[in-house]
This record gives structure tokens, C-alpha cells and sequence, in this order.
């Protein structure tokens, strides 16, 4: 019993020795003593790490990242696409494997492209963070083969590569290729995607399916293979000969 209890039933009503003792025995069970045995403690702060680690996927295990998508934005009537490689329409992916903590490492990184002076917008879209297809959200590069590089800034584990070139109408680009590397100079590349089933790039011969742009765009699995420049190489698409990109994301550590 504490003091205001006491005074709630009545110290004053007491014998003054009386209530000198129990309101000294409330006083002296005020932070004196630990708790009763068996009585719940609250966890200490040290405990903290020990209750987060318990919860978290064990080292080396892939974890589900989902993305964000922008809204569609297809006008007018499609145009049917006609390529032998095309896939065939499917539910669309929202999401890639990979280890917990992964973030988009290309955000504002500086972009190389073999146009630097584009019909339209400029090359720093491609990283701005922006996925809408309207107008003013995307770079559109010149006619024929071009490429788009991106510099991390530091050698990175990557695990996955997502590209919007443009989904305002539906059409399917030509020669899609993409490396990362671990120089500049793409030595010695990793390939993780193409679809250049002619190897009229001359990057090699592609088994990966030719895709309508939607704003969805597209998830290519790099597993975790080791860069610090990821290039993307296009020649046209269905609708016109020009490139476009609307967004590039890098999912790495």
C-alpha cells in the first residue's frame, strides 16, 4: 500500500504511530527492491539486437523485394507486335529474390550514353527515381544501336536490374542487352539479359524472349553478380527506330 492509498482510506483517521509505520513501509518499498521472483521484467535494451536477429532470415537467405510500379498509361489502340521471340502474354512480375537489405544503388548515379545529345529530355532521367511514362519523364536517344551506362560509384553485389524504356503504347524493343561489369571498359561483362536472337548487336546470340513495355517493365535477374558499371543496350523498338528510357533501378549491396 503507498501513500496515496493510504490517504485514500483514512491515514489521517489513524493512530499516528500506526500510520507512521505503513507509511514508512510504503516509502521504503519505493525502488528499494527487485522484483518478486517469477514477476515479468521488461526487457533491457541489450536484449534488443538478440530479438532482431531472431527474427531476421538467416545469413545467405533470399527474401522477397516487391516494387513499385507507376500507373499505366497505354493510349489509343495497340498496334499488334509481330517478332518471332516474343513471349507470350502472362501475368506480370512484382517482385525478385534476393538478400534482405538490397536498395536501388543506381538512384542519381551519373549515366553515360552513346547519345549525349538527346531528340529528347536528358540522359539523367534514366536514374532521377521517376517511373512515369508521361511526357518529360524519359530520355529518347537517337536511331540505331545505343546504350545507356551506369556508374555505382563502387564495386557492388547485384542482384537484380529493372528498366522502364516506355510505356505510354505498347511496343517491344529490339536487341535488349544488358551487362554489368567490373571496369569501365566492360572488359569482361556479364550478360544477365538478351534478346537479340540475330546477333545483329554483335554482343552475342540472346535466348531471352523479346517483351510488350508496359509499367510494369522489367525485372532481370542478375543473382548477385559482382560490377560497378551495368550498360543497357537497345536498337529501336516495334512502333519507331528510336531508344527510350523512362527509369533504371540497380538492386544491389
Amino acid at each position: 500500500m503507498n501513500m496515496k492509498n493510504i490517504q485514500k482510506f483514512g491515514l489521517m483517521a489513524l493512530p499516528a504511530a500506526l500510520a507512521f509505520a505503513l507509511s514508512s513501509c510504503g516509502e521504503s518499498n519505493t525502488g528499494s527492491r527487485g522484483p518478486a521472483a517469477g514477476a515479468d521484467t521488461p526487457s533491457s535494451s541489450e536484449d534488443a539486437p538478440a530479438a532482431e536477429a531472431a527474427s531476421a532470415p538467416p545469413a545467405g537467405e533470399l527474401v522477397d523485394i516487391e516494387l513499385e510500379f507507376p500507373k499505366p498509361l497505354f493510349q489509343g489502340t495497340p498496334v499488334p507486335v509481330k517478332l518471332d521471340n516474343l513471349e507470350a502474354p502472362g501475368e506480370p512480375r512484382v517482385s525478385f529474390k534476393a538478400p534482405a537489405g538490397v536498395t536501388n544503388l543506381a538512384a542519381d548515379k551519373i549515366v553515360q550514353s552513346t547519345d549525349m545529345a538527346p531528340i529528347f529530355g536528358s540522359i539523367d532521367l534514366t536514374t532521377d527515381g521517376n517511373k512515369d511514362g508521361a511526357d518529360g519523364n524519359y530520355v529518347e536517344l537517337g536511331p540505331g544501336q545505343q546504350s545507356v551506362t551506369i556508374d555505382l560509384g563502387a564495386p557492388a553485389e547485384i542482384w537484380a536490374v529493372t528498366v522502364w524504356h516506355f510505356h505510354k503504347s505498347a511496343a517491344a524493343y529490339l536487341d535488349v542487352v544488358v551487362q554489368i561489369s567490373e571496369d569501365a571498359d566492360f572488359t569482361d561483362p556479364v550478360t544477365v539479359f538478351n534478346n537479340d536472337d540475330d546477333n545483329s548487336s554483335g554482343l552475342g546470340l540472346g535466348e531471352d524472349p523479346a517483351y510488350i513495355e508496359t509499367n510494369h517493365g522489367r525485372i532481370i535477374e542478375a543473382n548477385g553478380a559482382k560490377g560497378q558499371f551495368v550498360r543497357l543496350y537497345s536498337n529501336g523498338n516495334t512502333a519507331n527506330p528510336m531508344n527510350h528510357y523512362v527509369e533504371v533501378e540497380v538492386w544491389g549491396k
